[in-house]
């Protein structure tokens, strides 16, 4: 669809579809409602088979079931990981697991690198996994890459330390995905002022961004919110900002040459 192809106002009335083109929907439709379903299927298959092919060989055969059995227990080996991690979860959370993870943890961090990579990935897990964390519960509307352009973002905390102390705004640090893959992205520290809260849910905003904007979220919002808009990029069409050695933001208007 091109941009001139969307309705300022009113949406068009449906055309009425011929036999072939009824065909066409229908096997579109059929594609939207199986994909999605074999494709989970598929993932988590495959998923479940790889992790059986790496921990059910290293249980010992005596008490492996699938010895006594003419057939292989699909998910055991996951089941057992499960077991496993909930167990340690346990242990760790006494006294003596507490003083365990401790001792670890300062032999890991006194090894040249992997004390780097220990820490990164304990920070990553701890922020994402904690449930005390706020990160990635909340999407937010952010001006990227330019004043007047939209881009969906995730809040991934408060902005702190030497970051927020050279920033005179109060910032907050926002994950900027890329589609289709929201795996990657920008680390973005944008004043709180500067963001517009979305109502739509994480989950939705996610899928919104690896359709590259096909599946887009209904707006819940109350129908008097729905007609307020909270931005214009026209507040910036005719100014031009330029930013002096010092620092001090001038704002120059592009029409000054032609008077």
């Amino acid at each position: 669809m091109k941009l001139e192809d969307i309705p300022d106002s009113e949406p068009s009335k449906p055309v009425g579809l011929t036999v072939a083109g009824r065909l066409r929907a229908y096997f579109l439709t059929g594609i939207l409602v199986i994909a999605p379903i074999s494709l989970t299927i598929l993932m988590t298959w495959l998923f479940i088979d790889f992790v059986d092919q790496k921990v059910t060989p290293l249980i010992p055969k005596a008490y492996n079931p699938e010895t006594y059995l003419p057939f292989s227990i699909p998910g055991l080996g996951l089941l057992i990981v499960v077991v496993v991690l909930t167990l340690v979860g346990m242990l760790t959370a006494g006294f003596v697991g507490k003083l365990l993870v401790r001792i670890s943890e300062s032999i890991m961090a006194r090894m040249p690198v992997v004390s780097g990579i220990y820490s990164a990935v304990k920070q990553i897990f701890e922020a994402v996994l904690a449930q005390k964390s706020q990160a990635f519960r909340e999407a937010v509307l952010v001006e990227y890459p330019r004043r007047g352009i939209w881009a969906i973002g995730f809040v991934s905390g408060t902005t702190e330390g030497e970051v927020q102390n050279l920033t005179e705004e109060q910032c907050v640090n926002i994950f900027l995905p890329t589609t289709p893959n929201p795996t990657s992205g920008f680390l973005l520290f944008v004043p709180k002022s500067d963001l517009i809260p979305l109502s739509m849910t994480v989950e939705q905003a996610v899928k919104m961004v690896i359709s590259g904007g096909i599946v887009t979220p209904p707006d819940t919002r109350p129908l008097e919110e729905q007609q307020k808009p909270q931005t214009s990029a026209k507040t910036y069409e005719d100014v031009d900002i330029i930013r002096e050695k010092g620092g001090a933001p001038v704002i120059l208007s592009k029409h000054k040459n032609d008077a």
